[in-house]
């Protein structure tokens, strides 16, 4: 079984009033990730939930139409599977149902097959002078929504293997040339950038194949969750878990020019137990071992891997050598 990873990369944060009553909720995204959001609403003795919300950086998006009467609202965001091992802390008081895909749930604190039990956080949303109540999702590094919108442009430019860096969300002469790089390679007029759908068009080409670095394309119909090795010569570090969904493409992190480079994925359910085939794991591997653990992780110690509370797994060494190489993972 491989659970959603979470790694306190980047903190979530809800700047909040107190407030009675509700007209429409909306959550706007102050984060330099693409993120969605789940909301549960508990009043009285029931609790429901429903999701996902897509929210891109420095968009806000209505949750909830209309006044609504809730004891307490709560909320669950992620980033999208594109930033590999998810950089947004799950954590809050409550543990609440989520579903893939678009959901309802109206009894959400007793999961039933295909729910998943997530952690959500009490949220108290401000009101907005036409009356209606927001919550924003921020980074420590406390963005305004322009700065959100070019950290996030940044960030996917990053990872497509543009060098943006830093994600800082300050723009400069180093963004401006690796956005113009982006744009060109795909065929983009400059005028792209100012639409709305900007960011769905840049995770559609960050999710295909690259010449360069490593790529995992999910041909299967199933969830797919993958670890990655690399060995600089000094020390092998392994790091997980990504997540890869259906007819997606994924490009894990690695920096540096590590020597040799391993891989690790398997196909998982709803509730994110492995797939067996004929009692057999669907995974793709090979017979270097390394050490992983079933939440995200991230080591360079690969000796006794049992004794210190992770699992001794086959990975596959991958040929890097012409600069490039795309795994596929595929159904047998």
């Amino acid at each position: 079984m491989r659970l959603l990873p979470a790694v306190p990369a980047a903190m979530v944060s809800f700047f909040v009033s107190s407030a009675p009553a509700f007209a429409d909720l909306k959550i706007c995204n102050r984060m330099s990730y693409v993120v969605e959001a789940a909301i549960g609403i508990d009043d009285k003795a029931a609790t429901a939930t429903r999701g996902w919300f897509r929210i891109d950086p420095a968009a806000c998006r209505v949750v909830v139409q209309g006044t609504l009467t809730a004891d307490r609202i709560l909320l669950n965001a992620r980033a999208l599977g594109v930033y590999g091992a998810s950089p947004l802390p799950q954590n809050g008081s409550d543990t609440l149902c989520v579903a893939p895909g678009n959901f309802v749930i109206a009894a959400a604190r007793e999961c039933r097959s295909g729910q998943t039990p997530v952690p959500f956080t009490q949220v108290t949303p401000s009101q907005t002078d036409d009356g209606n109540m927001v919550a924003y999702l921020a980074e420590d590094s406390e963005y305004d929504d322009e700065q959100a919108r070019l950290a996030g442009i940044q960030r996917l430019l990053v990872i497509a293997g543009y060098d943006a860096a830093p994600i800082d969300g300050v723009d400069g002469p180093k963004t401006q040339g690796a956005l113009s790089s982006f744009l060109k390679s795909h065929n983009l007029p400059a005028d792209t950038v100012q639409s709305p759908n900007f960011f769905a068009t840049m995770i559609d080409a960050v999710q295909q194949p690259s010449a360069t670095g490593l790529t995992w394309c999910n041909d299967t119909p199933h969830k797919v969750m993958a670890a990655v090795g690399t060995d600089d010569g000094k020390s092998v570090v392994s790091r997980g878990w990504y997540r890869i969904d259906p007819g997606k493409c994924l490009h894990p992190d690695i920096s540096g020019q590590p020597k040799q480079v391993y891989s690790f994925a398997e196909a998982v359910d709803a509730d994110n137990h492995t797939i067996k085939l004929k009692d057999k794991p669907l995974n793709w591997g090979g017979t270097k071992e390394l050490c992983t653990r079933e939440s995200k992780f991230e080591t360079n110690e690969q000796g006794e891997c049992t004794s210190r509370g992770f699992a001794a797994t086959g990975f596959a060494a991958v040929d890097m050598a012409s600069g490039g190489k795309t795994l596929r993972f595929a159904m047998p």
